[in-house]
């Protein structure tokens, strides 16, 4: 379908409870229209007032997901980008805090010409602007915009209001609001309870929005008569209340969106019509391929954010995408950093086949980082080390093979003897935190007859980071003696982007993040290559 001058607008906004799945609701109608010929995308706004999720504890939002322009984003847009194979940017994430920073910057310069600065107009204003900013990148058949939050929460009230204002802008057939609920399951009355739910739509309504789809979660399937009363008590057909059942993978969710025919009634509802019948043949048969895996794999994810799943999501689904391109199932075993020491680490690792040692920041946990990589490299146990991990197995080198044994990162100890890993020089001077880092993509030369060369079969790639710390080059001569090869470097800079130790059968560590560029069309060669040494090493 040819784009029009005007795009047609999805808003997807949350109730009764936070945490239901608004990205992937979001991501699985994406992939359904664009199956169906559309040219779509995705953005997500934010209420919380942070800039960005860049200087948020995991613990707090969960992983901080990277664009290829060095965005740091909310952790949906990796879901965007996994399930479309798009590549998103600034553009697709909006946060309460470049809201009111925006408005307040022109306040400052005069802009308003003395008026009252107020959240109506000016904020929802500038809400506006932002939900058609997108358009500037590209041109797009439809925008989904995912708001942040649940109905109800005082700060997301302004992009309520927006999105209101909005939509009698552009036309109510160019719009459609689509409501995302829970269900709750009451064991003791053995029934689904839709009370919640026709509360939420009240509240809605009571900002001036009508939800025109009600997308229900639930752990029970909906029979007719939950549907219709749904239907009525929330002004909405029958036909617009969607069932969305617990699934085994998010990966299964388009498929049953598209069972509900959620596509045909947002279709219905913008007039657009004579739109092409999906195709997810591919989509289906990388389902299968994770529902029915002919092998199994157990690799250990060394962290310390491990008691919350989304702190690492990227990375368990590029396990997730590997898997299925190995044909097995990719078992990942989170295991704290910090319980692990010298009398512990055998124990731990004696059933994996693999071990990743994870991103993050700081000095915690990172003494059990380096002793996982000492196991992994004593015992062959095959190893990828990502960012911090990389320059743990630095360190680990350091210590155990060339003696340097108070080796360290100037992180962990800013007087440490031997500073094997460093700040990078253009960051000495920085300030302030919030995306201050080296982000975004960079360029990477690969030296022939490498792991690397191996894996990406190329001379040349372009890969994500997020760091302030790099390998000293004043080791890197006392490492090269000693077997350590650097296969990757930055061809402008020189800096270290890929580590190898070509005596092991699989030992990998890299300065910047593959996760956040594998998809479900296209499984990150790295996590393809280290599925891949995991089950050799089993079958060993």
């Amino acid at each position: 379908m040819k784009s029009k001058t005007l795009p047609k607008y999805i808003f997807v906004t949350g109730g009764v409870s936070s945490s239901l799945g608004k990205g992937i609701i979001s991501a699985s109608l994406a992939k359904l229209l664009q199956s169906r010929g559309l040219n779509v995308t995705i953005q997500k706004f934010d209420p919380y007032i942070n800039i960005d999720p860049g200087t948020l504890n995991p613990y707090e939002h969960g992983e901080c997901y990277v664009t290829e322009d060095g965005t740091e984003t909310d952790l949906d847009l990796g879901h965007y980008e996994r399930f479309l194979n798009i590549r998103t940017s600034e553009s697709n994430n909006t946060t309460t805090g470049q809201i009111y920073q925006t408005v307040i910057n022109k306040e400052r310069k005069g802009d308003f010409l003395g008026k009252t600065v107020q959240v109506i107009p000016h904020i929802t204003n500038e809400i506006k602007r932002r939900i058609k900013l997108i358009e500037k990148v590209k041109s797009y058949d439809v925008i989904i915009t995912e708001l942040g939050g649940t109905v109800g929460d005082i700060e997301s009230y302004p992009f309520i209001e927006a999105v209101r204002q909005f939509r009698w802008e552009v036309g109510m057939g160019n719009s459609v609001v689509i409501h995302l609920t829970l269900l709750p399951y009451l064991t003791a009355a053995g029934e689904l309870k839709t009370k919640p739910t026709q509360h939420s739509v009240k509240k809605l309504m009571e900002s001036g929005i009508n939800a025109d789809i009600i997308v229900c979660r639930t752990e029970h399937s909906l029979n007719e008569e939950l549907r219709k009363k749904i239907a009525l008590f929330c002004n909405v057909e029958i036909e617009s209340v969607i069932e969305s059942i617990d699934a085994s993978t998010i990966y299964e969710v388009p498929v049953l969106m598209q069972n509900e025919k959620l596509d045909d009634v947002v279709l219905k509802k913008l007039n657009l019509n004579n739109i092409q019948l999906s195709k997810l043949d591919n989509w289906n048969a990388f389902v299968k391929k994770i529902k029915n895996p002919s092998n199994e794999v157990s690799i250990g994810l060394i962290g310390k954010y491990v008691e919350l799943q989304d702190s690492y999501k990227s990375i368990l689904e590029s396990f997730v995408h590997a898997g299925a391109a190995n044909d097995v199932k990719v078992n990942v075993i989170p295991i704290h950093s910090e319980q692990i020491n010298t009398k512990s680490v055998n124990e731990i690792f004696k059933n994996l086949n693999g071990i990743l040692v994870a991103p993050g920041f700081g000095e915690r946990g990172v003494e059990g980082k380096i002793e996982s990589i000492r196991i992994a490299r004593e015992k062959n146990i095959p190893f990828l080390g990502i960012c911090l991990g990389m320059q743990m197995a630095v360190i680990e080198f350091s210590r155990n093979i060339l003696g340097l044994n108070k080796a360290n990162s100037t992180e962990m100890d800013i007087n440490c003897e031997h500073p094997v890993i460093s700040m990078m020089e253009s960051q000495k001077n920085i300030k302030e935190k919030g995306g201050t880092m080296r982000l975004g993509s960079w360029r990477c030369a690969i030296e022939n007859n490498s792991l690397a060369h191996k894996i990406y079969s190329t001379n040349e790639i372009s890969e994500r980071h997020r760091h302030r710390y790099e390998l000293n080059f004043d080791f890197i001569n006392q490492l090269s003696e000693k077997g350590m090869i650097f296969s990757g470097k930055n061809p402008d800079t020189g800096l270290v982007e890929i580590i190898e130790l070509p005596d092991h059968p699989w030992f990998f560590g890299v300065q910047f993040h593959p996760e956040y560029q594998s998809t479900v069309e296209e499984p990150h060669p790295v996590f393809v290559s280290f599925v891949k040494a995991a089950l050799n090493n089993k079958s060993n």
